[in-house]
């Protein structure tokens, strides 16, 4: 993205932000509702990068934003011990995707694939008040700050995965996630990997918050 803040046409555009390890936005080639689009913010897993998490979702999303961030190292800061640089980063990309598009409140979506799914579900709890949902897509762990808000999750898994499996991490999950209040809807397919596109809800077709806020204006994330 170029510093002005004028709206970047449709297409791919690099963040400008991190150097090596940087992102994408992809913007539609369409209007929304008044100019205004939903947001999803696509976490990759381990080892991964922009483009193929942008992959994974760009088809069952078309009329939406799509945030694809990097971690600054291999995986997730908080995969790793702590959070720290893996949420400043987001923070910044976000701080300027607000500033130069018109993100619908009511559609602001936090997802990922494998460690980016746990880490999607871990801000997304601590962040209600910014993230409307969060979908994640074979996830490991749940491990958020204080929880903020009521974010609406959608999980799905592979009941073939070896690498997390479903018994061990999603079928434990959500009973926690639903025990403590929140709304999760669930898909398993008997891939090893369940983030196809044909295994997403379309952000379009998810049930608007009518009490969302706006999103903040500085800092998003904690």
């Amino acid at each position: 993205m170029t510093d002005d803040r004028s709206p970047q046409p449709p297409g791919l555009h690099a963040l400008g932000l991190g150097g090596r390890r940087d992102g994408l936005l992809r913007v539609p080639n369409v209007a929304g509702d008044g100019g205004v689009l939903p947001l999803v913010v696509m976490l990759h897993g381990a080892g991964g990068h922009a483009t193929g998490a942008l992959r994974l979702v760009e088809a069952a999303a078309p009329g939406a934003l799509i945030l694809a961030p990097e971690s600054r190292g291999p995986t997730w800061d908080v995969i790793l011990g702590a959070y720290g640089p893996d949420v400043a980063f987001p923070d910044a990309a976000l701080r300027a995707v607000f500033g130069r598009r018109r993100v619908d409140p009511r559609r602001v979506a936090l997802a990922g694939f494998s460690d980016g799914a746990s880490y999607a579900v871990s801000l997304a709890l601590g962040n209600g008040d910014l993230f409307t949902h969060a979908l994640a897509f074979s996830p490991g762990f749940a491990a958020p700050p204080a929880p903020v808000g009521r974010p609406r999750l959608f999980v799905s898994h592979g009941v073939a995965d070896v690498v997390l499996p479903i018994g061990a991490c999603s079928r434990r999950l959500v009973p926690r996630l639903r025990a403590a209040g929140y709304e999760v809807r669930t898909a398993s397919s008997t891939a090893a990997t369940s983030c196809r596109p044909n295994s997403l809800r379309r952000l379009s077709e998810c049930s608007p918050k009518a009490d969302a806020p706006r999103p903040r204006a500085a800092s998003h994330m904690r």
